[in-house]
């Protein structure tokens, strides 16, 4: 393959950019002969630290001008924008037709350039609120390992950077070099984008305290048959009121919060016990083996005998 054939990957390491997010686009793409890498920094923010080392590059924001792809990793300092070149930059790239890629906190460079307004974008879940709340424009899909989203592509932290790397590459070149690829860096060959993050937990930290008996007795009664009428009842509120200051407390009502208790309890349970899944469908309240699995995989995007796989000490 002639040099006039390689798709020219630009990965644009900004300040405070974090060490495994850069590596993983180079040690992708890079010994790929589909694709020529050249990593590039903002010479004008002065030398790029991270890590404990310095990223030293023989290319400055130029070289995002003849890039077919650009990829903008992770770093440490998301909610400062990038340089007013830097954004320019980007908003150019995309403007004459180049691909954007986001690793990890790199989507909050393409938010700053106003390139996500009005798109699906992920980024680590740790860091979803403050890209919704900083950019509201942006429709930001906190539990998706990556959203492909056209020439607009953003990944969750890290792993999901990998799989979004790789995805790309099933795309421009199909399965056999993606798998090539996949087993060069010992990584699945595919996992889907719609599949969730692995968070810590999925119901959402309390912002108040007024009903944090109420949420303690539902986290200890899990199994037991929960509805909104008895819960404003041990609550001596009304049913509306209680619904209102729920929402307030937790910001989502009662019963998606209840389901998300309830997935969380049984991911647990799926990882440090053997206890069967039918058994975890009745402990965790979500109801039969069936409708137990259709809404772990609707929140998890995988089946509980999987995930025990996967996360089972």
């Amino acid at each position: 393959m002639t040099a006039v054939d390689e798709h020219r990957v630009v990965v644009l390491a900004l300040p405070g950019v974090l060490p495994l997010d850069l590596g993983i686009p180079v040690q992708a793409f890079g010994p790929d002969p589909h694709y020529r890498v050249t990593v590039c920094t903002d010479p004008s923010a002065g030398p790029v630290v991270s890590g404990g080392f310095t990223v030293v590059t023989s290319a400055g924001l130029e070289a995002l001008r003849e890039a077919d792809t650009v990829v903008v990793p992770g770093y440490t300092d998301p909610e400062t924008a990038p340089s007013a070149a830097v954004l320019s930059e980007l908003r150019s790239a995309h403007a004459r037709g180049a691909r954007l890629v986001s690793i990890c906190t790199g989507a909050f460079a393409l938010a700053a350039a106003g390139l996500l307004d009005g798109r699906p974008a992920t980024t680590h879940w740790r860091d979803a609120a403050a890209l919704q709340r900083r950019h509201p424009r942006v429709d930001v899909r906190p539990n998706l390992l990556f959203v492909d989203d056209g020439d607009i592509l953003t990944s969750a932290g890290v792993t999901a950077g990998i799989d979004l790397c790789l995805h790309v590459i099933r795309r421009d070149h199909g399965a056999a070099v993606a798998n090539a690829r996949a087993r060069a860096l010992v990584a699945p060959p595919q996992r889907p984008g719609g599949q969730a993050q692995f968070i810590e937990r999925f119901r959402p930290a309390p912002r108040g305290d007024e009903l944090a008996p109420l949420r303690a007795w539902m986290l200890e009664n899990l199994a037991q048959r929960q509805g909104v009428d008895e819960l404003a009842r041990r609550a001596h509120m009304s049913r509306r009121t209680f619904i209102r200051r729920f929402q307030q407390e937790t910001g989502t009502s009662p019963m998606a919060w209840l389901t998300a208790a309830r997935i969380d309890w049984a991911r647990e349970l799926l990882e440090t016990t053997a206890t069967p899944v039918e058994q975890v469908a009745r402990l965790s309240g979500l109801g039969s083996p069936a409708a137990f699995r259709a809404a772990f995989h609707r929140h998890v995007g995988t089946s509980p005998a999987e995930y025990r796989v996967t996360f089972r000490a």
